[in-house]
């Protein structure tokens, strides 16, 4: 079935400085080879040096002149955020780009991070909220504009506040939408306490929809050893053009939200098809557990104390 063209347009970003978690693979490396293509310097933070080196070969294959780089980082480590923090602080440029899209999904049992927080929890979440503490100054330089990729998971569950690592009982999913929203409150507390104390930076939300990504396929070392139901069903959708999108379309609500001159601080975007599944990217409605700004505040604080990092 032939799909519908999906597209965005990323304006000149000659001069600037783009950070993109989760850049080695998939939908992150597609976001990161559109902001080389348009002129930014990116720097992609990766967990793993060599798909981190084998991405860059896939870029430069059709952006020749892209000015990319590699960072080290392990979201689910606090220790090797901060060390991210320094060495870009370190470097003194500032940052005009930060989308934070790097991301895990429903290990089968519960595993934790290096600091002993739920896996999901703490790298899809509690790591970029350190990562964007420790580059708070470089944000604030650079005036940027910082995307955090949620997910229409984000859009039922809740915050389990009685046990936020979920060590009395596990649902993986119900810990990966909790990871999402929390993610989200972040987002946009971000952008409030940006406005407030006058930091300069926007902050807003994307989602990528539905899409044959790499969070549902094999993944051994979070005792996934085959892809899920789940995925194997999106990508028989996926290629016959059917309500999902692609990985090629998944990140251009994120590139949008980043990039577009007429996104919104505060926002959200995602594809505009049926179920926003799939389509052309566009602003949508808050999804209903992220419009709290009491339960965003509560969370700000209760993160500030389980990263033992505080905002000024």
């Amino acid at each position: 079935m032939p799909r519908r063209n999906i597209s965005i347009t990323v304006p000149d970003l000659s001069g600037k400085r783009a950070v993109v978690t989760g850049a080695s693979d998939g939908m992150g490396l597609g976001i990161a080879s559109r902001l080389a293509a348009a002129g930014a310097e990116v720097l992609m933070p990766v967990r793993n040096r060599v798909k981190g080196e084998r991405a860059i070969a896939r870029i430069k294959e059709t952006v020749p002149t892209a000015d990319v780089g590699l960072r080290d980082l392990d979201l689910s480590s606090l220790a090797s955020v901060e060390a991210l923090g320094r060495d870009l602080r370190d470097d003194g440029k500032p940052i005009h780009i930060l989308i934070n899209n790097a991301g895990v999904m429903t290990p089968p049992d519960r595993q934790e991070t290096s600091d002993g927080l739920e896996l999901q929890f703490g790298s899809n979440y509690l790591g970029h909220f350190a990562l964007v503490a420790h580059l708070l100054p470089l944000l604030r330089d650079g005036k940027a504009r910082v995307t955090s990729q949620i997910s229409v998971a984000a859009n039922r569950g809740s915050i389990n506040w009685d046990d936020l690592n979920w060590e009395k009982s596990y649902n993986g999913m119900a810990a990966y939408s909790q990871s999402k929203i929390a993610f989200g409150l972040f987002a946009l507390e971000l952008d409030r306490r940006s406005q407030a104390n006058k930091w300069g930076l926007s902050s807003n939300l994307a989602h990528p929809g539905v899409a044959p990504t790499n969070l549902l396929a094999a993944r051994p070392e979070l005792g996934r050893s085959h892809d899920t139901l789940g995925r194997k069903l999106v990508h028989a959708l996926s290629n016959r053009g059917i309500l999902m999108g692609t990985v090629e379309t998944a990140g251009l609500p994120a590139l949008m939200a980043a990039t577009s001159p007429e996104a919104k601080a505060g926002a959200l975007y995602g594809p505009s098809g049926p179920g926003h599944l799939g389509g052309q990217p566009a602003e949508q409605a808050l999804y209903s557990r992220l419009r709290s700004t009491e339960e965003a505040a509560r969370l700000w604080s209760v993160s500030e104390q389980l990263t033992n990092i505080a905002f000024p």
